[in-house]
This record gives structure tokens, C-alpha cells and sequence, in this order.
């Protein structure tokens, strides 16, 4: 267990944020799911720009790697174009 009055607080925050980046993380997971799973050309891209943000805002805040961001955008964009 942490001796100092720091290190009981970075514990505290490290919990909360994880909780918080995996909340986010989830519901991105969630959106490319529905993404992927609808066969309406124009459904897909009503959906699309908002699911290529939410992959962008968590490369940016670093929850997700900004090469496999980049993977999940080009995957996306051929799946929308093809249908």
C-alpha cells in the first residue's frame, strides 16, 4: 500500500481516468460495430464521420494508438465505399 499522501492521490486519478478512457473506448467499440453491421449505403454514411471522430479523439488523447486509429479509418472507408 502507498506511504505518501501523492501517491494515494495518483491512484485515485490514475482509477478514474481509466474508468473514464475505458467508458470511451467502449462506446467507440460499439459505434464501428453498428458501422460494420449496416448493409444501407446511406445509413453507413450518415454514421461514418461520426465514428471516424470518436476513433480520432481517442488516438489523440492516446488511448488508442494512433497507427491502429489509422488501421480502423482505412477498414472503415472501404467498407462504406463497397456498399
Amino acid at each position: 500500500m502507498a506511504h505518501h499522501k501523492s501517491a494515494l492521490k495518483r491512484i485515485r486519478q490514475n482509477e478514474k481516468k481509466r474508468v473514464h478512457n475505458k467508458y470511451y473506448a467502449k462506446t467507440t467499440r460499439n459505434a464501428i460495430k453498428v458501422l460494420r453491421s449496416t448493409s444501407d449505403k446511406e445509413e453507413a454514411a450518415k454514421l461514418y464521420p461520426g465514428v471516424i471522430s470518436m476513433i480520432d479523439k481517442l488516438a489523440k488523447h492516446n488511448i488508442i494508438h494512433k497507427n491502429k486509429a489509422a488501421n480502423l479509418k482505412s477498414k472503415l472507408a472501404v467498407q462504406v465505399n463497397a456498399l
